[in-house]
């Protein structure tokens, strides 16, 4: 007896559709697997008899084979039990129904149970995208998938469940679409933050143009309270960027399963302890870091110098190309990683170099080892290097509230508005993504503004990357203006976005 079923495969992110071709015969008893399965894999037979068994079915007598198709595409993990089982179902005659537009994808238990399991959404959309018209997937997996229109989703207890749905004795229901309640969601509001102008706006041409961000500043002034805030004042998600966001998160295995879709821009934190593994991704199947899972968001890194340089060394290059690719034996996963990172530091070891209201017991020698756990190429990378000074009584006493996250978002879209009609027709999404080939011609400089950034580049000692986070940030400045021209004023606001090179490398401290 012959017969194949649908099922799908995930690597990273990568979906794929495999058919497992079952074939029953006379002889000694044997259950074999084969298709480049993992140890995972292999081990699934005995959860699949255990489940058997525990719904009333045996397959002791029987010479069992199943093929993992392609066979020259490795599986890994246990999602592939419940495609098996249908298999096995299927060719027992215990599914008569035609499964040429379904597909299974799930983990059992030794119950009989089907179990959560990581990915569907990224298995539910690709499904789609090879025709599946119905997927059956775990009961508690089923809200996730059910974000994807175009495919029936079913949600499925168990094995007898599947079985009673199939000999009509009870049928199981379609998953409704899932539709997110917005009012689920609240942010924390800039209005929140005393004083400050200058790291605000400083906040505000970020959102505005995505750029990376630094703070810099005594401890106790508010740069992890301003930084939370961040999200507040980003545009909305599209269903796009919706989507890739939870995708990650639904491999990672962190999605909410009763709010199984991410509607808001991550904010992820890490500490100066994570590892190289923890912040960019790995191990032996690669899962994603946090800078994927704050893809379209923002990663925030505080205590910027604390953190393992050669940790910090390999954020550079994803910082670059918005994705971040982890190869091992079994192949190579690549993950999104179009972030904006945002990082706190102090200014010395002891937080007081340059604050009036302090004072710093740090040698120059301190200073600069402190800083110098920074590299320049990372430097180069993050566009704004705002201060934020120790507050005084009267702003930290105020009981105005400040301008409101609403009112600045307003600014950010009106900004964000005009790069869509400038950059509509190319890949390109924002200011902070401007290609070095087209500066010049997307960023129009007037003569004062010319001439203002030609008296700093070697003043100030900046490099070729340097130049060009200058003139991205002063497009971002002037789009918020309304301008189409760059003008001096926003060239001078790009520069003192510079505050590293303009005080602490340039000094020498």
């Amino acid at each position: 007896m012959y017969a194949k079923v649908n099922g799908m495969g995930l690597f990273g992110m990568n979906a794929f559709k495999v058919t497992a071709e079952i074939i029953t015969s006379r002889g000694q008893p044997a259950f074999d697997i084969v298709g480049l399965g993992d140890m995972a894999v292999q081990e699934s037979k005995m959860r699949i008899k255990g489940a058997l068994s525990g719904v009333g079915i045996s397959i002791g007598g029987q010479r069992i084979t199943v093929n993992l198709a392609p066979a020259d595409v490795r599986k890994t993990g246990s999602l592939y039990d419940f495609t098996i089982i249908a298999a096995i179902l299927s060719v027992n005659n215990m599914i008569e129904d035609d499964l040429d537009d379904c597909a299974f994808v799930g983990e059992v238990s030794l119950g009989g149970g089907l179990v959560f399991t990581n990915g569907i959404l990224s298995m539910a959309i690709e499904a789609k995208e090879r025709g599946i018209k119905r997927l059956f997937v775990p009961k508690e997996n089923a809200r996730e998938a059910s974000v994807v229109e175009g495919v029936e989703i079913y949600g499925v207890e168990s094995i007898s469940r599947l079985i009673e749905h199939f000999t009509k004795k009870r049928i199981i229901s379609p998953e409704p679409v899932f539709k997110p309640d917005p009012t689920l969601f609240a942010l924390e509001d800039m209005s929140d933050v005393k004083g400050q102008p200058f790291a605000k706006f400083a906040l505000e041409v970020a959102a505005a143009g995505f750029h990376n961000v630094l703070l810099i500043g005594p401890p106790g002034t508010g740069k992890s309270m301003i930084s939370k805030r961040i999200p507040s004042i980003l545009p909305p998600m599209s269903f796009d960027e919706s989507m890739e966001t939870t995708g990650i998160y639904s491999v990672a295995g962190q999605l909410d399963r009763s709010n199984p879709i991410i509607t808001q821009r991550p904010f992820r934190a890490v500490s100066h302890t994570a590892s190289a593994v923890g912040l960019i991704g790995g191990g032996s199947v690669p899962k994603p870091g946090e800078i994927s899972l704050a893809h379209n968001g923002v990663l925030f890194l505080d205590e910027l110098p604390e953190f393992d340089r050669r940790t910090l060394e390999t954020l550079r290059q994803p910082l670059e190309d918005g994705v971040i690719t982890i190869s091992r034996a079994q192949g190579s996963v690549t993950y999104p990683c179009d972030i904006m990172l945002v990082a706190a530091m102090n200014p010395c070891p002891c937080g007081n170099f340059g604050n009036p209201h302090g004072h710093c017991t740090c040698s120059k020698k301190m200073i600069q080892n402190y800083l110098g756990r920074i590299s320049r190429p990372v430097l180069d990378r993050i566009d704004i290097q705002a201060e934020m000074p120790q507050l005084s009584y009267n702003e930290i006493s105020a009981a105005e509230p400040g301008e409101s996250s609403a009112e600045v978002l307003k600014r950010v879209l009106a900004a964000r508005n005009i790069q869509q009609d400038r950059f509509k027709g190319t890949d390109i999404r924002s200011n902070s993504k401007i290609p070095a080939a087209q500066l010049h011609k997307l960023c129009p400089m007037d003569d004062d503004a010319k001439k203002l950034i030609a008296g700093c580049f070697d003043k100030m000692g900046l490099s070729a990357r340097a130049y060009d986070r200058i003139l991205k940030v002063a497009r971002t400045c002037a789009d918020l203006a309304g301008s189409e021209t760059i003008r001096k004023k926003d060239i001078a606001s790009a520069i003192n976005f510079r505050s590293l090179d303009r005080k602490y490398w340039s000094s020498g401290a």
